[in-house]
C-alpha cells in the first residue's frame, strides 16, 4: 500500500512514474507489443499494426508472444475466432512464465462443428500445478465480430472477463495453503493449432482440412500492467497504488460484478473442476473448499 507520510511532490512524482509505465505497456501498434514466433508466414501483423492474424493449415499452425514480461496487470485483447467448421482447432491466449514450476493463466477456445457453440476453457497454474479447469459456452457468436477477453491479475485475485463481464475469479488463498501466481513474470502467448485428438467431443470430431486455412484475428490490445526488465519492475506497490490509472492493482468484484459472475456461472458454465466428485474422490482441492 502507498505511504502518505511523504510530501505531496513525492507523491506526484510517483504517480507520474506509474502512469508513464502503464502507458508504455499499452502501445497501440501491435508491432511494438508482440513478436511472431512460429508459423512460417502464417501469422501476420497488418494495417500498420492495428490487426494481427493467426492461421492454421494441415502443415502448421502459428503463434506470437509479447515482447514484455508482466508481473500483475489488467490485460485486454479483442479476438474474432475461427468461423464455420472449426472442429479440432484450438485458439489459445494466455499468460505464462517459464521453468518446471511455471505459473499460467489460460483462455483456450475449443472449436466445434458449424452451428455448435465454441467452448471457452480456462485454467490457472501455480508453481507448475494446474488441473483447475472451468469451461463455458458464450452468450454470443464469437466468430461474427470481435469481443474483448480480459485478465485482471493483482495480488489478491485473478479475474477472467468477457466484454467486461466476469466469468471466473481465482482468489489468492495462500493463507490456506494454495499457491498463487505472484513472483514469476509472465509473457502473453497466443497460438492457433490443431488439437483434433482431444479438442472437440473428446477427439471424436476431427479437423476438416478442406475448410483450411483457419484464421483467428486480434486487435485493440491494452495492458495496464507492471512490466519486468532485467529483474526490475516498472512499478512498485507504492507507485501502483498511488496512480488512479492503476486501480486494477487493488480491484475486486463489486456487488454488480458478483451478480454478473453468478449469472454467467449459472447459465453458461458447462464444467467446473470444483464440482467433479468423480475426478476428486478423495476430496476437492483446497481452493474449492474455501471459495
Amino acid at each position: 500500500m502507498a505511504s502518505f507520510s511523504c510530501n505531496c511532490s513525492t507523491i506526484t512524482i510517483l504517480s507520474l512514474l506509474a502512469l508513464s509505465s502503464f502507458m508504455i505497456a499499452s502501445a497501440a501498434d501491435l508491432n511494438q507489443d508482440f513478436d511472431i514466433t512460429w508459423g512460417d508466414g502464417r501469422a501476420k501483423i497488418l494495417n500498420n499494426g492495428e490487426l494481427l492474424t493467426l492461421s492454421l493449415d494441415k502443415a502448421s499452425g502459428s503463434g506470437f508472444q509479447s515482447k514484455k514480461e508482466y508481473l500483475y496487470g489488467k490485460i485486454d485483447m479483442q479476438l474474432k475466432l475461427v468461423a464455420g467448421n472449426s472442429a479440432g482447432t484450438v485458439t489459445a491466449y494466455y499468460l505464462s512464465s517459464k521453468g518446471s514450476n511455471w505459473d499460467e493463466i489460460d483462455f483456450e477456445f475449443l472449436g466445434n462443428l458449424s452451428g455448435d457453440p465454441y467452448i471457452l476453457h480456462t485454467n490457472v497454474f501455480s508453481r507448475g500445478k494446474g488441473n483447475r479447469e472451468q469451461q463455458f459456452y458464450l452468450w454470443f457468436d464469437p466468430t461474427a465480430d470481435f469481443h474483448t477477453y480480459s485478465i485482471l491479475w493483482n495480488p489478491q485475485r485473478i479475474v477472467f472477463s468477457v466484454d467486461g463481464t466476469p466469468i471466473r475469479e481465482f482468489k489468492n488463498l495462500e493463507s490456506v495453503g494454495v499457491p498463487f501466481p505472484k513472483n514469476q513474470p509472465m509473457r502473453i502467448y497466443s497460438s492457433l493449432w490443431n488439437a483434433d485428438d482431444w479438442a472437440t467431443r473428446g477427439g471424436l470430431v476431427k479437423t476438416d482440412w478442406t475448410q483450411a486455412p483457419f484464421t483467428a484475428s486480434y486487435r485493440n490490445f491494452n495492458a495496464n500492467a507492471c512490466t519486468i526488465s532485467s529483474g526490475t519492475s516498472s512499478c512498485s506497490s507504492n507507485t501502483a497504488s498511488s496512480s488512479t490509472n492503476a486501480s486494477w492493482f487493488s480491484q475486486e468484484l463489486d456487488s454488480t460484478s458478483q451478480d454478473r459472475l453468478k449469472w454467467v456461472q449459472s447459465n453458461y458454465m458447462i464444467y467446473n473442476y470444483c464440482t467433479d466428485s468423480k475426478r476428486f474422490p478423495q476430496g476437492f482441492p483446497l481452493e474449492c473448499k474455501s471459495a
